[in-house]
């Protein structure tokens, strides 16, 4: 199973425009002290919220932990796949 395009490139779009609404709007707010840190904490929020977004997306692509299996169904998918386990005594 491979990652699908469409959800990747419609949540990229949509990050960009939260990313660009944190700079756009920023811009018309009255100038103080702060606004040049209120717009990088806007961006840097975007960013690292679409990050996280593709990071878990992409994890479950290749997982590292697979599904944990009874001794009986693995013997049983065995068998069925044309390799059957011989049981030991």
């Amino acid at each position: 199973m491979g990652a699908a395009a469409l959800p990747i490139v419609v949540f990229t779009i949509l990050w960009g425009i939260l990313v660009f609404l944190g700079i756009a709007l920023p811009l018309f707010v009255p100038k103080g002290p702060n606004r040049g840190i209120l717009q990088v904490l806007l961006i840097l929020t975007g960013f690292t919220c679409w990050l996280f977004w593709l990071c878990c997306y992409m994890a479950q692509m290749n997982p590292l932990i697979g599904p944990k299996l009874d001794n009986i169904t693995i013997l049983i998918m065995a068998r069925e796949w044309g390799n059957p386990i011989i049981k030991s005594k």
